[in-house]
């Protein structure tokens, strides 16, 4: 069945980053995008992120653009995102998703000084 776990999130101060990863299994990788989305607390999920199959292609949410990146290795299952210049405002539960409805079970971020 289709897995995905996340590693990587942590408490960081404001302008600190930090890399989430995801690995995938139960289907073929190097055939789906891969997105990230986030709840922050009170608020509704949100997608951050997503990657094209190969990873030619990369979207963003405005609020993000510039200062994440998402990335994939597909020989080894993994999308990552490396989150630059954090603020207080990222603060939320991070999740790797698959189209199909296949969450990971989220990863706490929280930027505080």
């Amino acid at each position: 069945q289709v897995q995905l776990v996340e590693s990587g999130g942590g408490l960081v101060q404001p302008g600190g980053s930090l890399r989430l990863s995801c690995v995938a299994s139960g289907f073929t990788f190097s055939g789906a995008s891969m997105s990230w989305y986030r709840q922050a607390p009170g608020k509704e999920r949100e997608l951050v992120a997503t990657i094209t199959s190969l990873g030619g292609s990369t979207n963003y949410a405005d609020s993000v653009k510039g200062r994440f990146t998402i990335s994939r290795d597909n020989s080894k299952n993994t999308v990552y995102l490396q989150m630059n210049s954090l603020k207080p405002e990222d603060t939320a539960v991070y999740y790797c998703y698959r189209r199909g409805n296949y969450w990971g079970k989220g990863l706490l971020v929280t930027v505080s000084s």
